[in-house]
């Protein structure tokens, strides 16, 4: 039996590690759409991975739209623009290029929401919200960095929307981002003064909210968010 040419590592999930390494085939155009992808037997042998690691990498690309299968005939890099779903692979949090387009990203859709919040809270989602304002600054006074109290602050905001999309991509974006928030977090709590400077930020999104100000709140809303940048020593400059 041949050897394998190129062993992945083992890694805690192999079938992802396979799926992102055909992501990349794809990307780089290695792999053309409309061809066809190795057997399953080829991949096993080429990866050094079993057959059902191979299936199930396969099945995620398959899910995600890059792959499409033919019965009795294997599977087949789909046409460009077929993908169905939104990936947000984050390599690298150290690395400031990929953290400057994240944070960005979190810019936009945590102002707009905050922005939206502001205008269509009711009672009921300003004391929610108020409620893990108090919450953040207990954890402060215990000493402690809070970033479950931060997320459900910033969820209990997008909620006040009461757009659905927001909801779902707030929580994708939460999933992906967790380390680069509880790492800012972690920052903060290291340095006594800092964390109250964090949470006036969080009252300033709250104030505006409470006023129903939707200017006001995005801007604060970004500036929260610029803020939590740079304790990261992430830049969002030219």
């Amino acid at each position: 039996m041949a050897q394998p040419r190129d062993i992945i590592g083992r890694a805690p999930s192999l079938a992802e590690t396979l799926a992102h390494r055909l992501r990349e085939e794809i990307a780089s155009g290695r792999l053309q759409p409309g061809e066809r992808l190795p057997t399953e037997h080829q991949m096993a042998e080429t990866y050094g991975v079993s057959r059902p690691i191979v299936r199930e990498a396969v099945g995620r690309l398959k899910h995600d739209g890059l792959v499409t299968t033919r019965q009795g005939a294997g599977a087949f890099v789909a046409e460009p623009g077929a993908a169905s779903t939104f990936r947000l692979d984050i390599a690298d949090f150290s690395d400031k290029v990929e953290m400057r387009a994240i944070v960005e990203l979190l810019m936009a859709v945590e102002a707009t929401a905050t922005a939206h919040a502001a205008v269509r809270r009711s009672e009921e989602d300003l004391a929610r919200i108020g409620a893990q304002l108090e919450a953040m600054q207990d954890a402060i006074v215990r000493g402690e960095p809070g970033v479950d109290e931060d997320m459900a602050f910033h969820r209990s905001i997008v909620e006040a929307t009461g757009n659905p999309y927001f909801r779902d991509l707030s929580q994708f974006l939460d999933h992906r981002v967790r380390h680069f928030i509880r790492t800012a977090r972690a920052n903060t709590a290291r340095h006594g003064g800092l964390a109250q400077a964090v949470q006036r930020e969080h009252d300033a999104i709250f104030a505006a909210i409470e006023k129903k100000d939707p200017v006001a709140a995005r801007a604060a809303a970004e500036e929260h968010l610029r803020n939590a940048a740079a304790r990261l020593a992430v830049y969002l400059g030219p």
